[in-house]
């Protein structure tokens, strides 16, 4: 008698509370909030459609094919679906456990499988997704040879020629998305004092990318809240928020950032964690279904440091902030970023404070709620859909005319440059703080953001 040794593949997403794929009654109001169901049509390409997908592999009814992956992988999980819907489906409960839970079953199916050459190494997630971009220190290095090409303008000339389609894809993607960089600046201080009669003592995440290329903002995010009477401190042992290796499904790393992040706020001695980019945000206030999800537990205070984290644009709304008095006399255009309207719910907090600046003519834009196809790392790994949508957005945003777009993302803000450096149009695109610390510090903002 022969005794069959064969073991069961594991099920993506059999972990998963069963009830949420329940509460999704298929009533289809969230199709017209999904950006990717609005341009393609597809059912299988809506948040419904999505839930059914994942269901029908957990229930086993249906292989998890690559035609399956494809669907769920061109998601931008951008959580409009959540505000849209009437049933409260958690659908970032579901797709992002699903996908950890796929990207963590077929990697040990390649350890365990000796029969076949193992898949060729997918060199972009290991040395740039997750070898590069979550390090500031690394990306700061790899900056300053872009910086130098940018200052002796010849990117402009590798442009023109065309030499920059030499590059691979990916690359190319990357080099299309890099900004005006602004010149190297002063690394940021362990603390910084209040200005006047103190209101608040904060830390600040500075997060990865954000600090490496978009440094500038932190220090106007400083100046605010210093001028809004808060003592601010920056803990140098803090790292990425974990969100790139979590939404590529790798649970491991994500962990390690999750845990270095709260230890390294001094939570009792705080008043809040401000965070200025929407990404990150939503990534840290999220941390305890993470770690539940992924079964690794975190050690030190992750409650505290969950609850005491706000957006910047939040926690200022809820101060007796200082009237800004400087005039900026310009028609500015409001971009809502998906991670902060839709997963962490801040939608009129940017609104209120824009419309206290003196001369600022605020603007909303049609399909406020879609999102502009940056989505983290989404724009390089999708591509095509993430111009489709970004053209999409740019061209609402343009409809006003504007003197200046601002949005609170910096995944937004890199994608929104991108597509207008395409168009040969010469719009800054800047976060709102910014705008505030140009008017508290009454300078022209001509000067300072364009």
């Amino acid at each position: 008698m022969t005794t069959d040794t064969t073991t069961k593949p594991e099920v993506p997403g059999a972990n998963i509370p069963y009830q949420r794929f329940l509460d999704c009654v298929h009533c289809g109001l969230c199709t017209s909030s999904c950006p990717t169901y609005v341009e393609t049509g597809d059912e299988n390409d809506s948040p419904r459609g999505r839930i059914h997908l994942m269901r029908a592999v957990v229930d086993e009814r249906l292989p998890l094919t690559d035609k399956v992956r494809h669907h769920l992988d061109l998601c931008l999980d951008c959580r409009s679906c959540e505000t849209s819907c009437p049933s409260g489906v958690q659908y970032g409960r579901l797709l992002e456990p699903f996908k950890v839970d796929m990207h963590r079953i077929s990697t040990a199916s390649e350890k365990r499988d000796h029969s076949v050459s193992p898949p060729k190494p997918d060199w972009f997630h290991r040395w740039i997704l997750h070898g590069l971009f979550p390090y500031r220190n690394r990306m700061s290095w790899a900056l300053k040879p872009a910086r130098i090409l940018q200052r002796l303008k010849i990117d402009r000339l590798l442009e023109t020629t065309r030499l920059t389609k030499l590059l691979p894809a990916r690359l190319q993607r990357m080099h299309r998305q890099l900004p005006a960089l602004k010149p190297s600046s002063t690394p940021l201080p362990q603390h910084v004092s209040a200005i006047g009669k103190h209101q608040a003592t904060v830390g600040l995440f500075v997060g990865c990318v954000a600090d490496a290329m978009l440094r500038h903002i932190h220090w106007a995010t400083i100046r605010v809240l210093q001028q809004n009477g808060c003592d601010v401190v920056i803990p140098q042992q803090q790292g990425c928020c974990g969100a790139i290796h979590y939404h590529s499904g790798a649970a491991e790393p994500a962990a390690k950032l999750m845990e270095q992040n709260v230890a390294a706020f001094e939570i009792s001695t705080l008043d809040a964690v401000i965070v200025n980019v929407a990404g990150c945000g939503a990534m840290l206030k999220d941390y305890n279904p993470i770690a539940e999800e992924i079964s690794s537990p975190i050690q030190g205070n992750m409650e505290g440091f969950v609850n005491a984290t706000r957006d910047v644009n939040e926690f200022l709304a809820d101060l007796p902030i200082q009237a800004p008095t400087g005039r900026i006399d310009a028609t500015v255009v409001y971009q809502d970023a998906c991670h902060l309207q839709h997963a962490q719910r801040v939608k009129q907090q940017p609104r209120q404070l824009l419309n206290m600046i003196p001369g600022l003519k605020l603007i909303d834009c049609d399909e406020s709620e879609l999102c502009c196809g940056a989505a983290g790392s989404y724009n390089l790994t999708q591509p095509e859909m993430s111009d489709r949508l970004g053209n999409r957005k740019l061209d609402h945003l343009l409809a006003s005319q504007p003197d200046i777009i601002a949005s609170a993302n910096a995944g937004c803000s890199l994608q929104l440059q991108a597509l207008l450096k395409e168009r040969g149009l010469n719009i800054p695109v800047v976060h709102p703080i910014e705008l505030l610390d140009v008017s508290y510090q009454k300078q022209n903002w001509h000067t300072v953001l364009s």
